[in-house]
């Protein structure tokens, strides 16, 4: 029974990433009857390929709060979720000399500020007294005080226990789609032989990443939300310095157990979610190679020859803000247009805001689901991200989620 004095509300989550985990958990401790599809394992998508880098360094004020929200979340994790543990670092903006980004760093950081966080320009020599990377190049920097790392597979699967905990059935391996009648009925493979069943809900609340956008657009409802390659290595370069994002050079890197992880490698052209490859490319690694050589002191000294490389995929959409709430489309939103959900779209920032997002989507079906509008001042539901500010079929370019522009939000 749920805190209504009724019947439990009955919420399937499709999709086993991290907003899909974090969102049947937290669906499932405010009193729903949740079941969780995904189509393999948990984290097998691009959860499982994440760079794990988290912070709270966002200029505009809904990114804020939401980052700030998910670090508070990954903190608490941190001392009560068995299996997970966050590594609290700082976060370094560096932009080097002749970058015309550089003056636009000081209006970023003094939004930043505004909206609470800790972010501060360091002049690059106290930078390079203080961490152990080389800043003679650099025009300007920025550290990010609440900030951290941490292992994103370790994050899916203690939260899909979690989820386990909480009275979830976790159904993996699991193939479903909607119907393209009922907005809340999927249609579930029984597996090899069995065909398939179909199972009405009083809500379903989609999270499947580079595979949204087919995934809804089969029971027409469109979406413009287009996956994107990026890439990431790992080397056993010895390191204790900071997280570092060099917008000049468009390679972010953190610390790693086994030395550095370093990326970005952003590929700006539609990715097939199943055909995409995801081995790195040359180039790639090459061009990571040498920044880690200019910009990290002990690499310069080593080899930082890649250990391990490979590419995952992110969501675009076509303003850079991600499709979180309620959606429809011909057939499914016209009588009933609270029953079927989406969260996607985030541009490479989706494993660092998952808990944050996981809880807005537990918060926002259920309130929908007791007849609160989206619209209404007193709905969870975000206006920023609402999915109906797009017809769905928007033709767009692809932009690097991580860069200074982006951050900055103009």
């Amino acid at each position: 029974m749920s805190e209504r004095g009724e019947a439990a509300p009955t919420v399937a989550v499709v999709g086993g990433g991290a907003v899909g985990v974090t969102a049947a958990a937290d669906l499932a401790a405010r009193g729903a009857d949740v079941t969780l599809y995904e189509r393999g394992s948990l984290g097998a998508g691009s959860s499982g390929r994440a760079a794990g880098v988290l912070y709270d360094a966002y200029a505009e004020d809904v990114d804020a709060a939401l980052a700030a929200r998910a670090m508070e979340r990954f903190r608490a994790f941190d001392r009560s979720l068995p299996g997970f543990s966050l590594a609290p670092c700082p976060y370094v903006i560096a932009v080097r000399e002749g970058d015309p980004d550089a003056d636009a760093v000081p209006a970023m950081v003094d939004r930043m500020r505004s909206h609470g966080r800790d972010v501060s320009l360091v002049d690059p020599a106290a930078l390079a007294d203080r961490f152990p990377i080389a800043t003679d190049d650099l025009a300007v920097a920025a550290v990010a005080e609440n900030a951290g790392w941490c292992d994103p597979a370790s994050y899916v699967a203690a939260t899909g226990r979690r989820a386990r905990r909480e009275g979830v059935a976790v159904e993996t391996e699991t193939a479903v789609s909607l119907t393209g009648g009922d907005p809340a009925a999927l249609r579930v493979d029984a597996g090899s032989g069995g065909g398939a069943e179909v199972r009405a809900f009083d809500a379903v609340a989609v999270a499947a990443g580079a595979h949204t956008a087919e995934f809804l657009g089969d029971a027409g409802v469109a979406v413009p939300v287009v996956p994107y390659r990026v890439q990431a290595l790992t080397t056993r370069t010895p390191y204790d310095g900071p997280m570092l994002y060099d917008a000049t050079a468009g390679v972010y890197l953190r610390p790693h157990p086994t030395g550095l992880l370093a990326g970005d490698g952003t590929e700006p052209v539609a990715a097939e979610p199943d055909g995409y490859d995801r081995e790195a490319d040359g180039w790639f690694v090459d061009a990571v190679t040498e920044t880690l050589r200019e910009r990290v002191a002990v690499a310069s000294e080593g080899d930082p020859s890649p250990e391990r490389a490979w590419a995952g995929l992110c969501t675009a959409t076509p303003d850079g803000d991600p499709l979180v709430g309620p959606v429809g489309g011909d057939g499914v939103r016209s009588d009933d247009p609270n029953r079927l959900f989406v969260a996607a779209g985030w541009q490479g920032h989706g494993f660092m805001r998952a808990p944050a997002v996981g809880e807005l989507v537990a918060e926002g079906v259920l309130a929908s689901l007791d007849g609160t509008e989206a619209d209404a001042p007193e709905s969870p539901w975000v206006g920023a991200f609402d999915p109906d500010r797009f017809d769905g079929d928007e033709s767009f370019e692809i932009t690097e989620g991580m860069s200074v522009e982006e951050r900055v939000g103009e």
